[in-house]
């Protein structure tokens, strides 16, 4: 049960069933956007909404799902129904481009059903005839004409036609010559077609001169239109022509209707199953434009939102290039009811509308702009009170209409009603109001129903203290700039900041000073107490932000130092392992060899000569093995102060790549790295001086120190700065868009992060600088949206 009857205009339905209205593609699926409604059958729900997920991934993907001729020929499949009747050339054309989509809908629907088995079973027990459209296209040709093979005798009337038309036009261009020269007529007249007869042009002063049937005249009456007699029995021939051929195409036209009028029941439910497919995407479409997630859906009474967003305030805001604040939020059996306060202008009631319309667009099988983390659950009831329904009518003022509408919800509330009341007890006296809303809350919350309600009030607040199942909620204020920051915080009741916002406004301190008396000391303490709370909760939220930015940065420095602990203590093992292997050789090698000396010694009585060669042997054995001085592969080179100009050779910091200067441009240089060109900052260039350069090192070799292979294997097109500074990330995106000039990509994405988007806006705008990008956008949101810059190059 749904109340009141026009809660989708409260709520703004009304506005989401005319964005899926822009989205269909025929009335088809327009007429299921109609008859869309609330349900309480979490299976039905639970479907729908499956089948706009599968949708969704399917657009997602990019898959190539038919998209054109979504036509609705159903009015001509009823018309068919009737004996003797037939569909015009158009009708067939229509219906034959319509089945060609449904059945490449069936075709791509059955081919991929493991992917997308929800869309897949729409097209079950679809049993439509594949020859229908190839049938009528033997008849119809693509321009919705029947073809002159479509029937012999068409074909032979059509002929003959073209022959008397041929002969007409000869005998009356002879007509129309005679004229001209005859001065009956203008120089530029030509043959025309009045009242389907040929026929040609004559000037009013001569049409005495010319024998035949004056059809008509021009608008100025200076011209009139005559058939000559010498046309008028070929112009009888000709439309006895047509009219045979219009009674064989209504011949052909009746047959090929008798053929398909067997189908009719079948072609109707295809174009059901059409009109379905159609709405579906436009749900999908819906769901994409408004970057919903697939969240968990439960058969039960409970909300679990994290992420959410006003869906029609988001579509608005994304126009306008400003981001929505999103609402998290829960209700379950231990936290029925949530009592949100807050100033005037913070949020409340478009909180309390996100609420209904989110709830609302569920149970209509609609995906919701929820994280995938969210969990969705299923109400019986929905009740609203939103707004004012004050009725000159059946007079009513403001607050009898809220009390006729309270009326409704404690009469037919129950566990599985979710009711929503925005300002609950506005409109009359406050002291009464508070206490009538406070004696309704108090019913509601007996009969175990579900809710979200907005006040001011400080006795709804404190019941929500008291009472089990009932929390409070505030709508967060910065107290430094005094404004609404729209983010709701569950757990805590608001403040209405009154005091504080009139203090802003300018308000005499006099005035304050007394409404402060007024109010009592008690209620300036609590608001002062809140408003303190208020500071300290954002002081800390920051600061655990950047405690989590630096713990986030703290556990990657971890995982790269274990990374490569475990990589160099790899190494270590494997270069021992190879070094005790070696040694055993050495040693086995050694000691044959100094054995081979003793022997030789002894078995020579100690000559001098043989000892003498004995020792070179070993003396040769001990160079052998004594271990080699490690020289830096790298050549080094002298770097010399002075600008940077045309024809300087120069190395890229940090690097052995040297090149040549071919071009300066303001902050960049075009340098020649051997075959190899590209545009770097000066303020990454060195000037070096080495004879070698030009003297020793050959052309080819000018790029030996640059190992550009090496380079391209050991680069990546992702560079993350998450959780570092703007001054650490800007260093490292310029050597990072640098080597990808160098190696020649085309694309590079820079992973910052969403958070308060100032990284990013920093980044976004140092790129800027770079002559050499063709563009900056967001990545994809299935892809880290926002948080990602993706770079693309020239």
């Amino acid at each position: 049960m749904i109340y009141p009857k026009n809660i989708e205009e409260k709520i703004g339905f009304d506005k989401i069933r005319e964005i899926l209205s822009e989205y269909c593609l025929s009335p088809l699926g327009r007429r299921y956007v109609e008859k869309m409604q609330f349900s309480a059958d979490f299976q039905l729900i639970e479907r729908l909404i499956r089948q706009t997920q599968e949708f969704r991934k399917l657009i997602v993907e990019g898959e190539s799902f038919p998209s054109s001729h979504y036509i609705d020929v159903t009015p001509s499949i009823e018309k068919g129904r009737i004996e003797g009747v037939f569909l015009s050339e158009e009708e067939f054309l229509n219906l034959k481009l319509s089945l060609e989509t449904i059945l490449q809908c069936i075709s791509f629907l059955k081919t991929k059903g493991e992917r997308y088995p929800s869309l897949s079973e729409l097209a079950a027990n679809l049993e439509l005839d594949a020859k229908l459209p190839a049938e009528i296209g033997k008849i119809i040709d693509e321009n919705g004409s029947v073809k002159d093979s479509a029937s012999p005798e068409l074909r032979q009337i059509r002929n003959r036609l073209q022959q008397e038309q041929s002969r007409l036009r000869r005998s009356l261009n002879q007509v129309l010559q005679r004229a001209i020269e005859q001065g009956f007529t203008t120089e530029d007249a030509s043959l025309t077609i009045r009242n389907g007869r040929m026929v040609i042009p004559v000037s009013s002063a001569y049409k005495r001169a010319v024998k035949g049937f004056i059809h008509d005249e021009s608008a100025t009456g200076q011209t009139v239109y005559i058939e000559p007699e010498e046309a008028l029995e070929t112009n009888n021939a000709i439309r006895e022509l047509l009219h045979e051929e219009r009674r064989e195409i209504i011949r052909l036209l009746t047959r090929l209707t008798d053929y398909i009028r067997p189908s009719v029941q079948v072609l109707l439910k295809a174009y059901q199953f059409l009109g379905i497919i159609d709405f579906i995407r436009a749900k999908a479409r819906l769901a994409v434009k408004l970057e919903c997630e697939p969240a968990d859906l439960a058969d039960s009474q409970e909300i679990k939102w994290d992420g959410a967003r006003h869906p029609l305030l988001f579509l608005s805001h994304s126009k306008a290039g400003k981001k929505v604040i999103p609402l998290s939020a829960r209700l379950n059996p231990d936290q029925r009811i949530l009592v949100v306060s807050g100033p005037n202008a913070g949020g409340k009631s478009v909180c309390l509308k996100t609420f209904a319309l989110l709830q609302y667009m569920l149970q209509c099988g609609l995906m919701i702009p929820v994280r995938e983390s969210s969990k969705l659950g299923i109400f019986k009831n929905l009740f609203i009170d939103i707004g004012d329904e004050q009725s000159i009518e059946n007079d009513l003022s403001t607050y009898s209409s809220h009390l006729n509408n309270m009326k409704h919800f404690v009469n037919f509330a129950d566990s599985r009603t979710l009711f929503l009341i925005d300002e609950f007890g506005s409109g009359t006296d406050p002291q009464i109001g508070g206490a009538m809303a406070e004696a309704i809350l108090e019913s509601l919350h007996r009969k175990q129903a579900y809710g979200v309600i907005t006040t001011h009030y400080s006795n709804l607040k404190r019941f929500a203290e008291e009472n089990e199942g009932v929390v409070n909620g505030a709508m967060r204020f910065d107290m430094n700039d005094l404004e609404p920051l729209f983010e709701l915080e569950i757990g805590r009741p608001g403040s209405s900041f009154a005091i504080e916002i009139a203090r802003k406004i300018g308000l005499p301190k006099a005035i304050l000073n007394s409404a402060k008396e007024k109010i009592g000391v008690e209620q300036v303490k609590m608001e002062q107490l809140l408003g303190q709370l208020e500071s300290e909760k954002r002081m800390y939220d920051q600061k655990y932000s950047a405690l989590r930015a630096e713990e986030i940065r703290l556990k990657k420095a971890i995982e790269e130092y274990e990374t490569l602990k475990n990589s160099l203590e790899t190494d270590r093992k494997s270069i021992i392992n190879k070094a005790k292997e070696q040694a055993q050789i050495i040693l086995l090698n050694s000691n044959q060899l100094i054995e081979n000396a003793i022997r030789q010694i002894k078995e020579s009585a100690a000559e001098k000569e043989v000892t003498r060669q004995a020792r070179e042997k070993l003396e040769a054995f001990k160079a052998s093995i004594r271990p080699e001085k490690i020289t830096k592969g790298r050549p080094e080179y002298q770097t010399i102060g002075g600008d940077i100009a045309e024809g300087d050779w120069v190395k890229v910091k940090g690097q052995d790549a040297i090149g040549q200067v071919v071009a300066l441009h303001e902050k960049h240089a075009e340098i020649s790295i051997g075959e190899l060109k590209s545009k770097i900052k000066t303020s990454r260039l060195e000037k070096i001086t080495r004879k070698e350069v030009d003297s020793v090192q050959k052309p080819a070799e000018r790029n030996a120190g640059f190992d550009y292979r090496a380079k391209a294997m050991e680069f990546s097109t992702n560079l993350d700065v998450r959780g570092k500074r703007t001054d650490e990330a800007l260093p490292e995106i310029d050597s990072f868009i640098d080597d990808a000039i160098l190696l020649g990509q085309r694309e590079v994405r820079i992973i910052h992060g969403k958070g308060d988007g100032i990284l990013r806006k920093m980044i976004r705008q140092h790129l800027k600088g770079f002559p050499m990008i063709a563009s900056i956008q967001d990545e994809h949101v299935e892809r880290g949206g926002a948080g990602v810059t993706v770079v693309t190059l020239n």
